[in-house]
C-alpha cells in the first residue's frame, strides 16, 4: 500500500468520526454520542462533565451495568481481574459501575479515545457468559503465542501521527526478517472494531513508515464465521486477519509475514 493511500485512509476515517459525532446538552452536562456501537448495537454514549476547571468523561456507569443485567458479574475473580487489566491499559479509572477519564482541554481527544477503546474492550467480556468459554480470548491467544514458542510482550502503547497513543493487546518484537509487530485478539469482529484497529496501525505507521509495522487480528469464529466486509476492512488496511479456527496454520503466517 502506497503511503498516499494510508494517508488518505486514515483522513477518511478521522472524517468519518467528526460527521457521526453529536453533542446534546443535559443539565449538569453533555451528552456525546459516538458511532461506535455495542453489542446491542447501540451508539455507545459519553457524559460529559466539568469539575474544578477539568473535563470529566464517563460512561454512567452503562457499560458494567449491562454486562451484569446479562449475567455478567465484574466484581470478582478472574473477570474482574480482566476489567483492571483492560483498564489499566488504556488509563482509564473505575468508580462504582462508572468508566470515566479526568482531561485537561488539550488531553481531551487522548483520553476520549482511551475511553472509547476500553468501552469496546470490556463490551466484549459479554462472550464470557457462555458456558463453554473457559478463558478469555485474549488470555486463549496469548498462550497460543507462547505455546508457538512466539515471543511477545504485553499491553503495547504506539504514537500515531494523529497525535493519539494507540494500544495494542500484544506486541512482537523485530528480527532479523521483520519489523515490529503488533496483534489485537478480537471476540466479535463489527466493522467500528475493525475499522478502528485498522485505524491505530495505519496512524503509527504514517509516523514509522508502512513496512515499519506489521499486525495481525486474531478473530474468534467460534460462535460463527465473521461477515467477508469486515475482514477486508482489515486487510485493506494492511493487517492480516487470522481466524481462530485456523491458528494451527497462525504459526507460519505470523513468521512469514
Amino acid at each position: 500500500m502506497l503511503a498516499t493511500e494510508a494517508s488518505s485512509l486514515v483522513d477518511g476515517y478521522l472524517r468519518w468520526l467528526r460527521e457521526n459525532l453529536r453533542t446534546d446538552e443535559i443539565e449538569g452536562g453533555v451528552v456525546i454520542s459516538t458511532p461506535f456501537l455495542d453489542r446491542h448495537s447501540d451508539e455507545i454514549e459519553l457524559f460529559l462533565t466539568k469539575v474544578n476547571g477539568a473535563f470529566r468523561i464517563s460512561d454512567d456507569g452503562y457499560t458494567v451495568s449491562d454486562l451484569r443485567s446479562g449475567g455478567i458479574d465484574l466484581a470478582k475473580g478472574s473477570r474482574r481481574e480482566q476489567l483492571v487489566r483492560i483498564l489499566q491499559g488504556h488509563g482509564v479509572q473505575i468508580d462504582g459501575d462508572e468508566l470515566w477519564v479526568k482531561a485537561t482541554l488539550s488531553e481531551f481527544p487522548q483520553k476520549k479515545h482511551n475511553l472509547v477503546q476500553a468501552i469496546l474492550a470490556v463490551d466484549d467480556l459479554h462472550v464470557t457468559a457462555r458456558e463453554h468459554v473457559v478463558q478469555f480470548f485474549r488470555e486463549d491467544v496469548e498462550e497460543f503465542l507462547r505455546r508457538e514458542q512466539i515471543p511477545l510482550f504485553r499491553d503495547v502503547k504506539l504514537s500515531g501521527k494523529s497525535g493519539l497513543d494507540h494500544h495494542f493487546d500484544v506486541g512482537l518484537p523485530s528480527d532479523s526478517r521483520h519489523p515490529e509487530r503488533v496483534l489485537k485478539a478480537i471476540n466479535t469482529l463489527r466493522r467500528d472494531t475493525a475499522t478502528a484497529f485498522a485505524f491505530s496501525v495505519e496512524d503509527v505507521r504514517n509516523i514509522r513508515g508502512h513496512d515499519a509495522l506489521g499486525a495481525f487480528a486474531v478473530v474468534n469464529d467460534s460462535e460463527g464465521a465473521p461477515a467477508p466486509e469486515n475482514l477486508d476492512v482489515l486487510r485493506n488496511y494492511g493487517v492480516v486477519p487470522i481466524l481462530w479456527s485456523e491458528r494451527n496454520s497462525a504459526r507460519q503466517m505470523i513468521l512469514a509475514a
